[in-house]
């Protein structure tokens, strides 16, 4: 198991086995467009994680990044997908779906917990311990500390592992089919945040 850093885009000697690939993002904050996209990261799922750098000024070309995320064919995994895809979509210009949203499964199956974390994931379903130290650190430092890299690395490591128990819990509560319906509309609700609705729900009945 290795983690790689890669700068503004993927290498050209880095091959995905094919499956999902598990994406996860950091940024310097969580509004697009005051706050920059810094990293991207990427796991299939086998042992290696790849970690893609923007420097400040970045032309968020990374052609190969775009080819794989792109992908119509290739699900991608997420913990919060709702913020990864919008944020992508603001700088990378590409929406990275089919999508599956570990977060959005926990809540609709771990209806008996208000915690739906991925370190509180990964300890009860996995049984594994993970640090969010680095979370609010500085992610667009001229370099990353061993830490950042091993925080970030973390978030794409488990999701496989992740969707296989949450698959499990969502057919035992007959909810697959509506767990799908929220995956499919997430794109959808990541342009009402870019497009100025970030909190409000455009389908509330309000007078």
């Amino acid at each position: 198991m290795a983690v790689y850093l890669h700068e503004e885009d993927l290498g050209p000697e880095v091959t995905f086995a094919d499956g999902p690939i598990a994406v996860d993002t950091e940024a310097m904050g969580l509004i697009p467009g005051r706050d920059r996209l810094c990293l991207v990261q990427l796991s299939d799922g086998h042992g290696d994680e790849h970690l893609v750098r923007f420097a400040r000024g970045s032309t968020y070309a990374a052609p190969r990044l775009r080819a794989l995320l792109e992908d119509p064919n290739r699900l991608k995994l997420y913990h919060f997908a709702r913020f990864d895809i919008g944020i992508m979509r603001a700088y990378l210009g590409f929406m990275a779906a089919p999508l599956y949203c570990t977060r959005t499964a926990s809540r609709l199956v771990r209806t008996y917990t208000d915690r739906h974390g991925l370190k509180d994931l990964v300890k009860e379903l996995l049984g594994h311990e993970i640090s969010k130290q680095q979370q609010t650190s500085d992610w667009g430092a001229p370099e990353l500390s061993d830490a950042q890299k091993e925080y970030a690395a973390s978030d794409v490591r488990f999701l496989h592992a992740l969707k296989e128990r949450l698959d499990e819990r969502l057919q035992r509560e007959e909810r697959t089919e509506l767990a799908q319906a929220c995956f499919d509309f997430l794109p959808a609700r990541a342009m009402l945040d870019l497009a100025g609705w970030p909190e409000q729900d455009i389908f509330a009945h309000d007078g």
